[in-house]
């Protein structure tokens, strides 16, 4: 049988760009490469286990047979095992086997950068190369446009083994399936992107993929890599961006992971109170280790190159932030100046944000931050930690909790409502409704509403009305955009056949004309962030629990006058304040016939008069219908 050939795809410029924690394509050095050396086809492997007294890699070729194909060590004390092996080709599964200096323990590991995995509960990895042409050329050159600030940005959030399912069989969609699927509904409904729960390989289906071992590899639940990147380049095609959820803050303790990986704690921290999630009783990445950031930054780089996603949007980033985060009194160590933010992560964070938008500044990163920390959303320049976006946490919770009160009480909450206007632009926000309100007993979106069926169903299309005109993103969980009745469930589809009933129906056709008011409208998404963007007419009218306020573009001409009415009550001679005279159109209504509303308070004609009110010189008498919302625009 071949033995292992020297050979290295390593320069001393390698090593030294990973010993100093500055080497962002590490994948392109580590795992498995199918390559020819000296006329004879084979695959080079390369693994960093510098614990390690020796490293095999196992596999079908050689009956796991420990010592058969022993890597070897390099001379530079970079701690990286490599070698090249004949005649071992594509599909061929492997493993590392590590025998440690450190007790003499053995380990048997997963390639921390293989392409592919074996489909769970299998472990091994697989030696591969995903070629795919793409085609989706015009989409990259004008993807700064649509990923851009000042651009529409709703976001549809999709566990993809439980957005649709082959009922008979109860099995997935494969990624050619959804390739045709989810793309033409994305489309159908009108969203800019779509937002993946992490595709990347998982041992474990009821952790939904968020305790990652395959870090490099899309999951094979749903089929090959090169079938993923044409789900990718199917959506590219529709002018729909993808972003991938991406979870750099914890992994699980699987024996074939990166925990404890060469005998030694290689990518977790060694000190507990730093190194182990309570929460999830996962491992969490040593942020300072040179090497380990090399790891993760070129894992970020790796999605957006490979895979040509979009975005990132980073998972638990305040369980990074913070040493004390899940931790009581005694259970964690200040850092070096005393306080409780972990410095090493944060700079980390701020490392990897520059490298993603040196590389790729036509894309955002979204942090999942539940925390006031300062400037997530902010240059690294001035002090932020460098995201596009940050997940508007605070609107999420004060939001779903007043549309959950019966609307009688609602004249005392009317602050819920507006506390989120006090810093709102302190960040770049994006208003989230996602899997995690729609579990563990919280109910789905529709289920916190309350009242009877009209009035659950009103609230809900006044919620998302709502949602739509605030300022900020926005994105939306599966099933939510139909009312969805039961929580979500992870092992099965999404309730398809409620899309029935006139009512599910009506929800689904709001949020389509939602996501099309967003993005035809320019007051909606092109000072999304910015102060002058937004201005209230009033929100003083607690007793009725209306709001008024305007919605600002860059052009006057383009300003949306937009009230709302948060009680079953109607208003048919609502005054409101005008931001000047001139004839108005309503342009949108959540209680019309096709969302299954009531269709009887419909403004037909709305004109200025002059007659101060709220502070402004002109004002009018508009319908406000019952639990719903109107947006009107100036006529030119």
């Amino acid at each position: 049988m071949a033995k292992v050939v020297p050979h290295s795809l390593f320069s001393d410029f390698d090593i030294d760009l990973f010993k100093g924690g500055k080497h962002y394509k590490l994948y392109e050095k580590f795992g498995s490469h199918i390559m020819t050396v000296d006329g004879v086809e084979g695959t080079y492997f390369a693994v960093w286990a510098p614990s390690a007294k020796t490293v095999s890699v196992i596999g079908d070729f050689n009956f796991w047979i420990e010592g058969e194909h022993q890597l070897n060590v390099r001379w530079d004390a970079s701690g990286i095992w490599e070698g090249f092996i004949p005649n071992v080709g594509k599909g061929t599964t492997y493993k590392y086997k590590i025998q440690s200096h450190h007790n003499d323990i053995k380990t048997e590991k997963a390639d921390p950068y293989a392409r592919r995995c074996e489909h769970p509960p299998k472990t091994a990895s697989i030696v591969w190369d995903a070629d795919h042409d793409w085609k989706d050329a015009d989409w990259m050159t004008k993807r700064k446009k649509h990923n851009a600030l000042d651009a529409p940005f709703s976001v549809y959030e999709v566990h993809l083994g439980s957005w649709k399912r082959k009922v008979a069989e109860n099995k997935f969609l494969s990624y050619t399936e959804l390739a045709d699927e989810l793309v033409a509904y994305v489309k159908e409904m009108n969203f800019t992107h779509v937002e993946l729960m992490p595709v990347m390989e998982y041992p474990y289906d009821p952790s939904w993929g968020y305790q990652l071992v395959g870090y490099f590899a899309p999951t094979s639940r749903f089929g090959y890599p090169e079938e993923f990147k044409l789900l990718v380049d199917k959506l590219h095609q529709n002018d729909i961006g993808i972003i991938l959820d991406w979870v750099p803050s914890h992994f699980p303790e699987d024996a074939h992971g990166l925990g404890f990986f060469d005998g030694t704690c290689l990518y977790e921290h060694p000190d507990k109170r730093k190194g182990y999630h309570p929460d999830w009783k996962s491992l969490i990445f040593n942020y300072g280790r040179n090497e380990v950031k090399s790891f993760l930054i070129s894992n970020a780089i790796f999605w957006l190159e490979q895979y040509h996603a979009d975005g990132l949007r980073v998972d638990a980033v305040a369980s990074m932030l913070f040493l004390d985060y899940s931790r009581n009194d005694g259970e964690w160590e200040p850092n070096q100046f005393g306080g409780r933010e972990n410095l090493e992560a944060i700079a980390f964070m701020r490392e990897m944000n520059e490298a993603v938008y040196t590389m790729f500044p036509d894309v955002q990163t979204i942090a999942e931050e539940s925390t006031s920390f300062p400037m997530v959303s902010r240059p690294t320049s001035i002090g932020g930690l460098g995201f596009g976006m940050k997940w508007m946490m605070g609107w999420m919770h004060d939001t779903l909790q007043y549309f959950a009160k019966e609307p009688i009480y609602r004249r005392h909450h009317q602050n819920d409502l507006t506390f989120s206007m006090t810093y709102a632009f302190t960040e770049n926000f994006m208003l989230p409704l996602s899997h995690d309100e729609v579990v563990y007993g919280k109910h789905s979106i529709l289920g916190r509403m309350p009242g009877d069926e009209w009035q659950r169903f009103a609230n809900l299309r006044l919620l998302y009305s709502y949602m739509f005109t605030h300022p900020g993103t926005n994105l939306l969980f599966q099933g939510s955009e139909f009312g969805q009745s039961e929580e979500w469930n992870f092992e099965q589809s999404l309730d398809w056949h409620l899309l029935e009933y006139d009512v599910h129906k009506g929800v689904q056709t709001l949020i389509k004309d939602l996501n099309n008011l967003y993005k035809t409208e320019p007051a909606l998404h092109e000072k999304q962030f910015t102060a002058d963007g937004f201005e209230w007419i009033d929100y003083n009218d607690a007793g009725n629990s209306v709001l008024i306020y305007i919605r600002k573009g860059k052009k006057p001409a383009n300003d949306l006058v937009i009230a709302c009415n948060m009680t079953p009550i109607p208003h048919e001679n609502y005054r409101i304040g005008l931001p000047r005279k001139g004839n108005l159109q309503e342009i949108f209504n959540s209680d019309l016939k096709q969302y299954a509303g009531t269709n009887d308070f419909v403004n037909t004609k709305v004109t200025s008069d002059e007659l101060e009110w709220q502070f402004r010189n002109h004002s009018t008498e508009i319908k406000i219908p019952p639990l719903g919302m109107v947006v009107l625009k100036y006529r030119s």
